[in-house]
Parts: structure tokens; sequence; C-alpha cells
């Protein structure tokens, strides 16, 4: 690149990273327009609308109860990921759906949640049921009650009948058009209920009724049997997903119908948001500081790279209508975290390839090269986890993925492209010193695998301390983990105060209270907007602590007793909810195995990689243990930014190996060569868990209790995944592959013995003493040297060669 080129690079650089920072930091501003500003955010961080429904059948079954709570979270999460359903008392489904504030919209969207079912179009008497109708919105209208079709055997299909529906367009391969249509997928049991219907009924039309109207009257054109059925005649791909919309909301266990509905204020307060967001940007300029510091010229091409991220992340959490809680801040952390990491890896190899006597422009070159590989499969293994998440998960765990799989491609973005431009153009400009980019020399290898019986002695003790401390609180407290409100249920009690508190208030003067009194650390606030009602949700509370709060409340604020409710609620992260975050962190591990594997061609990596994850795991369980801290909706992500963080980690390690066994015949070194590894890559690990530990400290020590209770799990978490990449998963490696080879060479041996057994003989005796037969498979002595000087010349060609590959 020529000087002048260079000149324009950086110029047109900072022009690119200027824009994104106005475009991103404009919304900050109380009217700004901004990027940051139209982030959807979620309950906790800004509030959104509360719909409180009751089951129309009286006393519902709890396995109905329980499978309309599970339904009714998968549909609205067509508005947010982080919406939340739960159960309040016996019959009652309480939804939240964060970032909108128009009550009646929503509830004119969903209408009557299990009010649907498909009509034939005639009865047993012979009567229509429905008719054509101009003043109708769909053009049909029902002729007579529902009720009266349901006698007449006019419904052919309930809403629990339907599996699924998808609205989309379609290519008709036979005309070429395209058409909007809606695709259904049935039941076992609607399966044969639409089997016989549509038989009975080809030529006729049979109608989609939901809340007492029609929704769609399309004509059955022949007997459909496989369980598929297709809607067609949509207008617009807009009101092809409306319709499966509507289908998909009416198919529910049970009939519910409004009881209420508020806007609600953010659960966390403006206090925890701001601190937050200041909190977030005092760690970036720690870490960028810190870059420079430790990398000179390449740490400042760092610190620009990394504001290019988080400008392009605001931009694109926007862009892609994502909502931001805090679990999703995790995920921003974790990609901030593998930037850096990204950085780090291609810094510290160009400071080796200058301390090797390399020069800079070659080093340069040199470093992002051989950096790719350990940054590409450190991310795509993540990213593939992420996606996972997305398809699989539910709630929380979809939005920590969506924020997760954005911050790994943009990262990896920054670092391979954005860095490598901004560095190669200050080269360009005459930045050619080494002593602006550093040297690392090669250091003594520290034998860490040496010590691998006390490493794996530590972690043992540390992972059994949990276990133990987790059926001790089982039989004193009959709760092994202390679980908050999302995981366990708790109780929901609303008050009517006797002025407007805003959430500040709230958050400063009645949530200390309800701590003090509960012992709850995990309290919900939420004030309904427009009036002086707060909702506060805690821990379940028997009729004395529920009693105690209630005279705290009366005491301190002077409410009126009577005007103070409580109900028990169900868990926020209900069961299937669990269930499905469970499912798709085992198919990520899978998937994650298997693309080591593939990458590595070594099953040990993969196998040591995947433990290496289930130790960190574990042992962050022991802190939730021992510790205490509320294991809710930031668990869930807390765990997944440690596995995420885990792997990578692994990752860059077990890549430096594959490296430094790259074309070497003696396999009684490979202990060597993991700890010459393991210490090559000991400045990245240390300075990577740096960065990303100030970051969620500077958040700790800034942040809300609930913040705290976020941070300090992540905190542990970045500790361990640092001890575990530098003193356990070489060793683990190194152990598995022992094994792996005695399994191997053990066989053989039988095998080889059971072959070169000789047979039985009659010795003969020699007539007289012959010298013994050279072996023609041994040298003799005197050649042996010129051998040994011929293989190491040509070892030393063959890395020659792979050299020149690399550069």
């Amino acid at each position: 690149m020529k000087k002048s080129r260079g000149v324009v690079v950086l110029i047109l650089v900072a022009i690119l990273t200027g824009l994104f920072c106005f475009t991103a930091a404009v919304g900050f501003g109380p009217t700004g327009t901004g990027s940051a500003k139209n982030i959807k955010t979620g309950l906790d961080l800004a509030g959104g609308v509360s719909i409180t429904y009751k089951a129309k059948e009286s006393n519902p079954s709890s396995e109905d109860m329980n499978d309309t709570v599970y339904k009714l979270q998968k549909r609205v999460e067509q508005y947010s990921t982080e919406a939340q359903v739960y159960q309040e008392g016996s019959d009652r489904i309480n939804v939240e759906i964060p970032g909108v504030t128009d009550a009646n919209a929503i509830l004119e969207e969903l209408g009557k949640p299990g009010s649907l079912c498909f009509i034939q179009q005639t009865g047993d008497d012979g009567e229509n049921n429905f008719q054509y109708d101009a003043n109708s919105d769909t053009g049909y209208s029902l002729t007579r009650d529902l009720d009266e079709i349901r006698k007449q055997n006019g419904v052919v299909l309930e809403g629990t009948d339907i599996a699924d529906a998808t609205g989309g367009a379609i290519q008709r391969q036979n005309t070429g058009t395209k058409e909007y249509v809606v695709n259904l997928t049935l039941t076992d049991e609607g399966k044969k209920k639409f089997a016989d219907a549509t038989e009975a009924n080809v030529g006729k039309q049979i109608a989609i009724v939901y809340d007492n109207g029609i929704l769609s009257a399309p004509t059955v054109n022949e007997a459909i049997t496989g369980g598929k059925a297709e809607i067609n005649g949509q207008k617009s791909v807009e009101e092809a997903q409306e319709l499966a919309s509507y289908i998909r909301i009416g198919s529910l266990s049970l009939e519910l119908e409004e009881m209420k509905s508020s806007v609600v204020a953010a659960q966390l307060g403006e206090k925890a948001i701001s601190t937050s967001v200041i909190a977030g940007a005092i760690g970036l300029v720690i870490v960028i500081l810190f870059m420079i510091l430790a990398y000179r010229i390449p740490g400042l091409v760092a610190g620009i790279a990394l504001v290019f991220y988080t400008a392009a992340m605001l931009i694109t959490l926007n862009a892609f209508d994502i909502t931001l809680t805090l679990p999703g801040i995790a995920g921003i952390i974790l990609g901030i975290g593998m930037a850096v990491d990204a950085n780090v890896i291609i810094y510290a190899r160009i400071r080796e390839e200058i301390g090797a006597g390399t020069s800079v422009r070659s080093a340069i070159k040199a470093g992002f090269s051989k950096a790719f590989s350990a940054i590409f499969d450190g991310n795509i293994t993540t990213l593939l986890a992420a996606l996972v998440l997305m398809k699989l998960g539910t709630g929380t765990v979809k939005g920590f993925a969506y924020t997760l799989a954005l911050g790994i491609v943009i990262s990896m973005f920054t670092a391979l492209v954005v860095s490598r431009i901004v560095i190669n153009a200050l080269y360009a400009v005459g930045i050619h010193n080494p002593k602006f980019y550093g040297q690392t020399m090669e250091k003594k290898p520290i034998n860490f695998v040496g010590k691998k019986k006390l490493f794996f002695t530590i972690s043992l003790v540390i992972i059994l301390a949990g276990f133990v401390a987790m059926f001790i609180f089982s039989k004193t407290s009959h709760k092994a983990l202390n679980y908050s409100l999302e995981f366990s249920g708790g109780t929901s009690t609303t008050v009517t105060f006797n002025e407007d508190m805003d959430i500040s208030q709230i958050d400063s003067e009645v949530t200390p209270v309800v701590e003090k009194v509960t012992g709850d650390k995990n309290v919900q606030p939420t004030k309904v907007v427009g009036t002086n009602q707060v909702t506060i949700k805690t821990r379940s509370l028997n009729l004395e602590e529920r009693e105690a709060l209630n005279k705290a409340l009366v005491d301190k604020f002077g409410v009126d007793d009577s005007l103070i409710s409580a109900e028990s609620i169900s868990a926020t992260v209900s069961n299937e909810m669990r269930r499905d975050a469970i499912v798709s962190v085992i198919v990520a591990a899978i998937l994650m195995l298997l693309y080591i594997w593939f990458r590595f061609k070594d099953i040990c990596f993969a196998g040591s990689a995947v433990l290496a994850l289930i130790h960190d795991v574990l042992v962050v369980l022991t802190f939730y243990a021992i510790s205490r801290t509320s294991v809710g909706n930031t668990f869930i992500a807390c765990m997944l930014t440690i596995v995420g963080y885990s792997i990578n980690a692994t990752i860059v390690i077990f890549d430096r190996i594959r490296e430094n066994l790259h074309g070497s015949k003696n396999p009684d070194h490979i202990e060597e060569v993991v700890n010459r590894s393991i210490t090559q890559t000991l400045t990245r690990s240390i300075y990577t868990s740096l960065t990303t530990f100030i970051m969620v400290a500077v958040l700790y020590m800034m942040g809300v209790s609930s913040v705290k209770e976020f941070a300090a799990p992540l905190m542990v978490g970045i500790l361990c995944g640092a001890y575990s990449s530098v003193c356990i998963t070489g060793s683990l490696w190194l152990t598995m592959k022992g094994h792996w080879r005695k399994a191997k060479v053990q066989p053989a041996a039988v095998t080889a013995s059971k072959v070169s057994a000789p047979k039985k003989t009659t010795a003969k005796k020699p007539s007289k003493q012959e010298p013994p037969k050279a072996d023609p498979a041994q040298p003799k002595k005197k050649n042996r040297k010129r051998v040994q000087e011929r293989l190491a010349a040509q070892e030393a060609a063959n890395n020659a060669q792979e050299s020149n590959k690399n550069e």
C-alpha cells in the first residue's frame, strides 16, 4: 500500500467510525432519534404492556393452564423474544410484552386466545352455518351462535388440533406465479378429523372462526389426509402472516377473556439503566487504554476496532428490531470480549514474528495469517451454539442468542477486516519502527502439565463443594439453589400508594423496605403508568410474611391496608422453557463437539473441549450454590455466556497445540509441546480475561442490587474460564490422548504377537559358528549419523516450506 493510499484509508476509516458513532450515540439525548434511542428494550429496561387473562372454563386443570401458558409464550414472541407469560392464581394468566405502549392495539391483535375453530358450511339440520356478507371485513359472517353450530356438529376442527401455522409467499412451478399462502400443520388427532371432514366437503367451504368472527372461508379442493394443509388466496405476505398468527394464537387449550390491561414502567428503573450505560462506557475506555499500553500502535488499532464494534452493534440491534434486556447485555459483553480476544491473538502473533527477526511488514502479514484459524474456529464454534439457541430456545435464551450471534459476526469483521485495513494503512504512512509494535521473545515453557494432578484436585474439590452445598441446602431449606420467582414462582403484591411515585422513587424507597422484610434481593417492582398502583414481585411469601410486608408498607408509606392485595404467581420460566433451554444447550454442545472433531481431526480435542466447558459451568454452579445468588433469567444468560467464553478460550490453545504438533515425528515430546503452546498463548489468556473482567467488574461496582447479582457470577465465570483454559484443557487433552493411544496400541501388539509366534521345529546343531547376519532394516553404526543428518535437513526444509506458505 502506498503512503498516499494509506492516508486516504485512514481518513475514510475515521469518517466511517465517526459516522457510526454519531448514528448510534445521538439517540442517547432526550430528543435523540438515533439507533440507541430506537433500540427495543425489555420490561426490565423500559417497561411495556401487561395484560391479565382469565380462563372461561371454571376450575381449569393445571395441565391445561401449563399448556396454555407455554403456547401463549410462543405466540407473543412475535412482538418480542423477551415477552413473559406466567400463571397468576388458579385461573389467570399474565402476559407482559416489552417495548410497546399501546395495550389496546395488542388486545385487538390478540383477541381472545383459545377461541378458534373450523366449521363446515352446513350443520346436521341442513341449515347454513355461515353466509356471504359484503359488510364483513372477510366477506363472510356467522348465521347463528357458535354454541348452536356445535350442537349441529358443524365444528370439524378445534384450535387445539392445530400444531402450527405459518404464512408466506411461494412460487408455483407449473405457472411461475407468486401466491401468498398459509401452511397448517395438524396434530395426530387433528389429522384424522381433517381427513374425514375434507373428504366429506370437497367442493364446499370450511370457515375458520376466531373470536366469533370468520377469518377466512376457503373451498376444499380435495381430501387432505397427510396432516398438512395450504390456504391460498391471500392478497399479500402480511395478510398471510396475519392469518397464520390468528390461527396460532387461537389454538390454545383454554379460551381466555381479558380481565385488565395496563402500561407498566421499567422493572430496573432509570438508575439501573443509566448506571449500566455509564459503566459500559467507562469499561470500554479502560479496555482501550489498556490495549494501547500493552500493544502500542496495534493497541490503538484495537481501540478503533472496539469503538467501531460497539457503534455497529447498537445500529444492528436497531436494524434487526431485537429487544435488548439485561441478559442481552451479557451477549454484548461476550462479543466485546471476543473482539478483544481476536485482536490480542493477532497482535501477539505480530510481536512473536518481530521477536523472531521478521520485518514489520512480514510480521503484520504473518500475524493475521497465523491467527486466522484460531479466530475462525473459536468464533464459528460459538456461533453454532448461538444459532441452535436461536432456533430451539425461548424467551431470554432466544434474546441472548440474537445479541450473541450479532456480536460474533461484527467482532470477526472488526478484527479481521477493520483492524487489518487500519494497521496496514498506518504502516504505509511511515510507522515502520518495530518499537511501535513491540516484540516477544520465546519464553521458557512453564510446566503446566506436570502440575495436572494438583489442578485436577483443586477443580474436583470446588465442584464437589458445590454438590455438597446443594445437598445441605436441599435438606435444610428444601431448595438446593436459591431459585428466584422466574424459576420457582413467587408472590405478586399490588399496592395503591397515596401519591404517584416514579420508578426511581420506588427503587430508592420502596424496594429496600421489601428487601428487608422478605430477605429477597431479587425484588421486581413494576409501576402501572397513569396510576398510583405498583406491582411488586418477590419470592413466594407465606401468610406471616405477607402480613409483615403489608404492615411495613402501611407503617412506612401510610397506604390503605384494603388497597393491598397479593396473589401467587407461577414461574415466568416454565418447565417447557427450561426443557427447551436444556435441549438447545445439549444440541449446541454436540454440534460444537462435532465441529471441533472435524476441524482438528482428533476426537480428543473435541472431547476435552466439552469436558472443560462442563467444568466451568459446574464451578460457576458451585458459586451460585454457596453464595445463594438468585437463580433466575440472568442465570441462564450467565451460563450461556460462560459456555461461549470457555469454548473460545479453549480453541485458541488447541489451535496452537495443533500448529506446534504439525510435522512432529516424536510423540514422546507431546507433553513439551502442550506446555510450550500454553506458555505461548499465556499472554492472550491473561489479557483477554482481564479486559472482559474489567467490563463486568465496572458494571458490578456501579450497578444496583439486581445488576450485581447478574455481574458477580459472570466475573467468577471469566476467572474460571481463564483458569481452565491454561491449567485444565491441555492436561485433559494429553490425558485423553494417552488413553486413546494405549487403546489403539494394545490390540495391535496382541495381534502382532500371535502372528509372529514361532512354530515348533526341531533344532539342528550348526556345523560351525557363523557370524550373525546384519538386519537390513537397521543402518550400520557408521551410517546412522549420516541418516540422522539427512532426516534433520529434510525436516528443516519442510518447516521452511511451511513457513513460506504461511507468509
